[in-house]
């Protein structure tokens, strides 16, 4: 299983695997309090596309786009998470931003969710 959260939110047992998914350490939180299970930089947005988008909700649809594309190049660092997904069995992608729906974190938890079930589909996950 697969769900997002804010880095700032208390870590739950049921978080599982806590996986950091943001390019910079969120501003104020330490490592003993975040509980942060690994950090995945490099899945994290380009510099240029982050500085970019900005947070802005109307460049939302265009960041997915071209957050998508980004993902699609980086293809091992899914393989991480799927890692994390079969020892822990939930993973919790954490992340910085203010916004709950507006965020790498969704776009990232959904072309997840659709590579693994591609996947389980051509019999290349086994769970």
């Amino acid at each position: 299983m697969i769900q997002i959260k804010r880095a700032y939110e208390p870590p739950k047992k049921e978080d599982a695997a806590r996986i950091l998914i943001d390019r910079l350490w969120p501003r104020g939180l330490s490592k003993e309090k975040a509980k942060i299970t690994l950090w995945l930089k490099e899945i994290s947005p380009s510099p240029a596309l982050r500085v970019w988008f900005s947070h802005d909700p109307e460049k939302f649809e265009e960041f997915r786009r071209r957050y998508l594309l980004e993902l699609k190049e980086g293809i091992e660092a899914l393989s991480k998470i799927r890692e994390a997904e079969k020892e822990h069995k939930t993973v919790t992608l954490l992340y910085g931003a203010k916004d709950p729906s507006c965020n790498h974190a969704v776009v990232l938890r959904d072309y997840y969710l659709a590579v693994k079930k591609s996947r389980c589909h051509r019999g290349a996950y086994k769970e």
